[in-house]
């Protein structure tokens, strides 16, 4: 069974080279693509680097920063084109323990996308503030009530999913770019009777470089939820 492990990356020099030799080490014969939006830090030029050492890695150059959303709809084109059983998506800034990997993948024998989530028994949450978890548990919470998703920790970045669900969502014309797309593709695949389910993880805050959380991200989560349920109403259940 094939897998790709795709990771979207923004000034992440500082973490690169220790993510991609950690997951090497977790999935030896997984292969990675690495989605920089033109880095200004030279984030590409390492994974090249490292690429060139361990093999079965491909950094992807884009032009310019388009969003988390859109970096992904790029690696999920790629890795559905080419025919991969199992396509995971991760942070690039070592908050998502590579380690934890092969769990998710197994966890697919029973579910169609697989979730690394903070908020399950056994999960947990390390070096954030108090009034990040709040905020976090919140977030999930409102998405919960709106959506009526049933995954606790909707806002997860760390998945793993069957191609066959990703090549039946219609991301080319999902509307986020920020972390609202995470959202917007769960809701989707519920929506269409895709099994969900979630395994616990320790989600680390990164130890160096920047948060690319901003006003305008937090804006789009809030009002993404509401225009999910809209479109799902017009249409009289889902649809596009």
């Amino acid at each position: 069974m094939r897998t790709l492990v795709i990771t979207p990356t923004y000034v992440e020099a500082e973490n690169i080279d220790e993510f991609l030799r950690r997951t090497r080490a977790a999935l030896p014969s997984a292969d990675i693509l690495v989605v920089d939006d033109n880095s200004p830090d030279g984030t590409a030029d390492i994974a090249e680097r490292v690429a060139k050492e361990l093999g079965n890695i491909e950094v992807l150059r884009r032009p310019a920063k388009k969003g988390l959303g859109n970096a992904y709809r790029a690696g999920f084109g790629i890795g559905i084109d080419r025919g991969y059983d199992y396509i995971c998506q991760m942070d690039a800034d070592l908050s998502h323990d590579p380690a934890q990997l092969p769990r998710l993948i197994a966890a697919t024998e029973q579910a169609d996308v697989v979730i690394g989530s903070r908020y399950v028994p056994g999960g947990a949450v390390v070096n954030w503030p108090r009034r990040r978890r709040m905020l976090s548990r919140f977030a999930n919470m409102y998405i919960r009530v709106v959506t009526r998703l049933n995954t606790r920790d909707c806002t997860s970045g760390y998945r793993c999913w069957r191609r066959d669900v990703l090549a039946s969502l219609p991301l080319d014309r999902f509307r986020s770019d920020g972390y609202s797309f995470l959202v917007e593709m769960l809701h989707v695949a519920a929506s269409q009777g895709w099994r969900t389910a979630e395994v616990p993880i320790t989600f680390v805050e990164r130890r160096v470089g920047q948060s690319k959380l901003s006003a305008g991200v937090l804006m789009e989560s809030m009002l993404t939820p509401w225009r999910l349920v809209a479109t799902r109403t017009r249409q009289g259940g889902w649809g596009w």
